[in-house]
């Protein structure tokens, strides 16, 4: 069953480009050229985004394959499909990695547990629930993540699709 998706690279050094290429390549089976351009956010930096299409479990593949590289400042969502939830991996070098199932009109599906635990916590003064909730929601991710989402408006958007 395959689903579609969106990789956006919001933000990394130029050296990392052709790594990020390789990388993303080697997830989808395929050569990959991506077009990057100037990210004004942050000086210095590039920024690409391009439409796939593959497996359900590709974009935990990708954010997997680009979560290393501390520099970089990506996102990665896939569509719900009739055998996987969407998904979404938000990725900073300050915050690491966010993962959050999306149901099929795009809002964040917490489970139950992790719900059940946040409330835990606060009740134990541990945390603030409205921040737990917050980091549950990957608030923390999007503030980040904002500006450069923002920068990025009008980009081209390149369609791949992996080689079965």
């Amino acid at each position: 069953m395959t689903t579609r998706g969106v990789l956006y690279v919001h933000s990394a050094p130029r050296a990392l480009c052709p790594h990020v290429e390789w990388a993303v390549a080697g997830v989808l089976g395929t050569r990959v050229n991506l077009d990057w351009i100037r990210q004004p956010a942050a000086p210095g930096t590039w920024r690409s985004e391009f439409s796939w299409q593959a497996e359900a479990g590709t974009a935990s593949k990708l954010a997997s394959a680009l979560r290393g590289w501390h520099l970089l400042r990506f996102e990665v969502t896939a569509e719900p499909c009739p055998t996987a939830e969407g998904e979404r991996y938000s990725c900073t070098p300050d915050l690491g990695i966010f993962h959050a199932v999306t149901g099929i009109h795009g809002d964040i599906l917490i489970p139950e547990d992790r719900l059940r635990a946040a409330l835990v916590r606060s009740q134990r003064e541990e945390t603030d629930l409205e921040a737990e909730l917050a980091k549950l929601l990957g608030k923390p991710w999007d503030d980040e993540l904002e500006p450069f989402r923002y920068a990025g408006e009008g980009a081209p958007v390149r369609w791949l699709h992996q080689v079965v």
